[in-house]
């Protein structure tokens, strides 16, 4: 089941990747399949490290936003602080910058990454902290702040777009509201704020995902605006790999009504 969840993670994330960058960039097997890999690689790490796994429905649920959440936060570190690729074929550059310029030093750039990665480990540290510490803390208390990592995407979002593209409020507030959102929805699910957190901010990612690539199809995504598309003959074959997707879709949502019919161990009754 740890497997699997890790398959359909990241099966689900890669499909929405192909979807809205292969017209611009092309399709390749290693590509596609790298999200597949790192997140069955996340799944036996959480399980690993943590003991937490999907064994119940509803742990399962919260298990796969989990997953989500790690996945995309390997991969986005590495394209942003680690990978080296031209960046001109973007609209928005990918790799980190400031004001909208990439800065070029790798050591610049890997000291950053370090710092960030800190900061992360601080916060899971911390949470867990203050639910040992304070384990009757008010639960709206609790749900506020697992929506933390809906605030971190929305700043990192705002420093990598907003100087090329301008600050957009709907865009830096949906990611707070969705991750509060998703965050309720886990907290029935699981007592733990640090797997309420990340569970939340993996829905997050994997709903404003498909808000902007499956119901916007024709529009290219912020990375690639201005940009022709190099592949048009990806525009039809794509259409494979959306049918798979709302097929990982479908199982999720059975997954998550299946975690409310069946034995919960949540923050919320």
């Amino acid at each position: 089941m740890t497997i699997l969840i890790g398959l359909l993670a990241g099966a689900h994330t890669s499909s929405w990747g192909m979807y809205k960058d292969a017209p611009h960039e092309g399709f390749t097997f290693p590509k596609y399949f790298r999200s597949i890999v790192v997140a069955t690689l996340v799944a036996l790490a959480i399980e690993y490290f943590t003991g937490f796994g999907p064994d119940s429905w509803a742990h399962a649920a919260v298990f796969f936003g989990m997953v989500y959440a790690g996945e995309r936060l390997v991969v986005e570190l590495w394209k942003t602080f680690i990978r080296e690729e031209d960046q001109s074929k973007y609209f928005i550059p990918m790799q980190f910058g400031v004001f909208g310029k990439p800065i070029k030093s790798r050591g610049v750039r890997w000291a950053i990454l370090a710092a960030v990665v800190a900061v992360i480990v601080l916060t899971v540290w911390g949470v867990t902290r203050l639910q040992a510490a304070y384990p009757g803390a008010p639960k709206w208390a609790v749900l506020l702040l697992a929506s933390a990592g809906g605030w971190f995407s929305a700043f990192g979002g705002a420093w990598k777009d907003a100087p090329v593209e301008g600050f957009e409020t709907f865009k830096f507030f949906r990611s707070p509201a969705i991750a509060t959102t998703w965050s309720t929805v886990m907290s029935f699910f699981t007592h733990n704020w640090v797997f309420i957190g990340l569970a939340g901010i993996g829905f997050t990612v994997a709903t404003i995902e498909t808000y902007k690539t499956f119901f916007f199809p024709n529009k290219p995504r912020g990375k690639f605006a201005g940009k022709p598309i190099l592949f048009p003959e990806i525009l039809e074959k794509r259409k494979i790999v959306a049918v798979l997707y709302a097929c990982i879709w479908a199982a999720v949502a059975t997954i998550l009504v299946l975690g409310f019919l069946g034995p919960r161990d949540g923050l919320l009754p």
